[in-house]
């Protein structure tokens, strides 16, 4: 076990008494980090950056160019179990995605409208609600996507 000296103790309180007097605490502690720390410090957050602006990017689908080869098992796969699926009597198949979900924009104000009224407050709804965002394909008896197209509910 190693014993602390008179002076690594003195020094020791020195920079803790530097790190309450400071106004700027932030910048005397950069200052005290060595510069391998630093350089790693700086490493990280550009790699938080990139990572996180990567994660943002998406791939379109070009559903033009999977009519006709495009099975429902395929589709399944991808996007998991449809939220509706109907066979018609042809055998033809038509399944949705539900791909974005509306909302509804608002406010809260006092019951009565009066704001100087002491009484409960409510929800008052300022616009209609915005529709769901469907994905709708349609699949030949075979299997195969027939067409596909986007549908607001």
């Amino acid at each position: 076990m190693r014993l602390i000296r008179a002076h690594e103790n003195a020094a020791m309180i020195e920079v803790i008494r530097n790190c309450l007097c400071r106004a700027n605490t932030y910048s005397f502690a950069m200052n005290t980090l060595h510069r391998s720390d630093a350089r790693q410090f700086a490493v990280l957050c550009l790699m938080m950056i990139l990572l996180l602006g990567t994660g943002c990017a998406t791939a379109k689908i070009d559903w033009s160019q999977r009519v006709g080869s495009y099975s429902m098992d395929q589709a399944i796969l991808e996007f998991g179990p449809p939220d509706k699926e109907a066979k018609l009597t042809d055998g033809t198949t038509v399944v949705e995605w539900r791909t974005a979900r509306g909302y509804s924009h608002g406010t809260m104000g006092p019951m009565g409208g009066s704001r100087y009224y002491g009484g409960p407050w409510v929800f008052h709804y300022v616009d209609p609600p915005t529709p769901d965002h469907y994905l709708r394909l349609v699949f030949t008896p075979e299997g195969k996507l027939r067409s596909w197209g986007k549908v607001l509910k």
